[in-house]
């Protein structure tokens, strides 16, 4: 299933895009990496992205800035958060806008697999019809 489905990876810290990139596609995910909201909207991956998995605070375009403005684009991908600095508004404000879950950094890989799996085995069945 995995293989069908490309993730972005967008994190200003060069550390964890590395160890998320290298999990992910340790499970077979076809994975491309930003260091920034602004580069992924730039990017040819922009329309093939299945599931986004972002960073909450970035400079410039925050990661909740990117969910609002892809769904005010119609774009459909799922989106999970993970964060650094936990904030209960921010959570519920990424939630309430449409993301599958916001994990806390560190986050435990096989956390983080279970709710990509989650994730793209609906975004199967929106569009498996």
């Amino acid at each position: 299933m995995s293989r069908l489905f490309d993730i972005a990876v967008i994190d200003d810290d060069a550390s964890v895009r590395a160890a998320t990139n290298n999990l992910l596609s340790s499970h077979g995910y076809i994975v491309h990496t930003f260091a920034s909201a602004e580069d992924f909207l730039r990017s040819p991956q922009l329309q093939g992205a299945s599931c986004i998995v972002t960073d909450v605070q970035m400079p410039a375009m925050s990661g909740l800035d990117l969910l609002i403005h892809l769904r005010a684009q119609d774009h459909r991908a799922r989106f999970i958060f993970i964060t650094a600095f936990p904030d209960e508004n921010v959570r519920a404000r990424a939630l309430k806008a449409g993301a599958i879950c916001f994990l806390c950094k560190p986050f435990a890989g096989p956390t983080l697999i279970k709710y990509l799996d989650n994730a793209l085995e609906a975004h199967r069945g929106r569009t498996d019809t």
